[in-house]
């Protein structure tokens, strides 16, 4: 008998204990509405004034406050800060989505050249939301490419790498001098000096570093190349920067050899390394049922470039004669390695340790802290 009142009793407890988290959860979800309504306020006062959304330094310094009360409170200063990232990319992206719907030039009209392809789409969604008039010119619509241009304060250049220089002397047949001309793509020297040829007015290079299926700009990058006529351009980088995203200053020449190791080396090391686990007798299903998330993490990446746009990548990793050469050279990197391996040189293979790590530097340490927070991503999620 005593024993089912103990029981009684505890259970008594729990239940209140219960309801008084349910009662603080509660709390907390209205405070995180209260927030919102005040985030809300901030985001119509920086429209207002044409005020930045984000400030480094000020997340940064809210951050490490927050770190600082959660040690006073016994909490984990990680779980804080882990939580207080999430409210605050929230609160970044409201803002932004607040902003989105405003355009920085009012009644301008936008003309997507190569407007059906994927990233065609999204930026001209993104410029139809904010309000400006949006039309598209594709490859079946060049016989009304006069009509199209007419009134076009930017023609926008969506188009695969091989074919903008061509494009961009094709368009500005009809465009008027005062229209920005520009282009998105992922090289810029050679797109750049095409376009400021072909076209007498404004131009800009631009190069969005996120692709088609990016739902927030927030603190996504945009490498901007000046070409001609800044000021006239303005109005495109800082649509943009409303829109969340970080621009990047470059010169057409220090983005292409940037991109050459970024986008070329990174994607075909990628492609390789799918091409050689294709060409082996190995059964993927099985290695994942063995795989550390470190390795999850990596054939990830590899499976997402395979269930993409195979011309995509052909059109990056074969973009410029500099850009296969330096492919070149990292095959043949990887070739010297053979005899390494054939002779079991461990002494060899101890020294080019050393000096890789070396020549990272402190960047290595960075590299432990983010790679350890997207493998403890990959362990919650999966």
């Amino acid at each position: 008998m005593d024993d089912k009142i103990a029981k009684k009793q505890l259970d008594d407890v729990l239940a209140s204990e219960r309801e008084r988290i349910d009662e603080l959860d509660t709390n907390l979800l209205e405070l995180l509405a209260k927030r919102r309504d005040a985030i809300n306020r901030v985001a119509s006062l920086k429209r207002e004034h044409g005020l930045a959304v984000y400030h480094p330094a000020r997340e940064e310094d809210l951050i490490s406050k927050r770190r600082a009360q959660a040690g006073r409170l016994d909490l984990d200063p990680d779980m804080i800060e882990e939580i207080f990232r999430k409210v605050l990319r929230g609160s970044r992206i409201t803002q932004t989505r607040s902003l989105a719907d405003k355009a920085v030039k009012p009644g301008a009209t936008v003309l997507m050249v190569g407007g059906l392809g994927a990233m065609g789409q999204c930026l001209g969604q993104w410029f139809s939301s904010a309000g400006y008039t949006v039309r598209v010119l594709d490859k079946e619509d060049w016989d009304n490419a006069e009509k199209l241009c007419q009134g076009v304060d930017l023609a926008l250049l969506s188009v695969p790498i091989a074919v903008t220089e061509q494009t961009a002397r094709r368009i500005s047949k009809f465009i008027s001098p005062a229209c920005v001309l520009a282009d998105i793509t992922s090289n810029k020297a050679g797109p750049l000096k095409a376009m400021l040829k072909a076209h007498p007015g404004p131009v800009l290079g631009l190069h969005p570093m996120f692709g088609p299926t990016t739902h927030a700009l927030d603190k996504q990058i945009v490498v901007v190349t000046q070409g001609r006529d800044g000021d006239s351009c303005r109005w495109v980088v800082d649509q943009f920067a409303d829109w969340g995203a970080v621009i990047v200053n470059a010169e057409a020449e220090e983005h292409d050899a940037a991109m050459d190791v970024v986008q070329g080396l990174r994607h075909f090391a990628t492609f390789a390394f799918g091409q050689f686990l294709s060409r082996s007798d190995i059964d993927l299903e099985r290695t994942l049922e063995f795989s550390s998330p470190i390795y999850r993490l990596e054939l990830g990446m590899v499976g997402r470039l395979f269930a993409q746009d195979p011309e995509l990548y052909a059109d990056i990793i074969f973009s410029s004669p500099q850009r296969r050469e330096l492919l070149c050279r990292y095959v043949e990197g990887l070739a010297q390695n053979i005899e390494v391996l054939r002779n079991a040189d461990v002494d060899a293979f101890l020294e080019e340790f050393k000096r890789i790590a070396e020549w990272f530097g402190p960047f290595s340490d960075q590299a432990i802290r983010e790679s350890t927070f997207l493998i403890d991503k990959m362990i919650e999620r999966f």
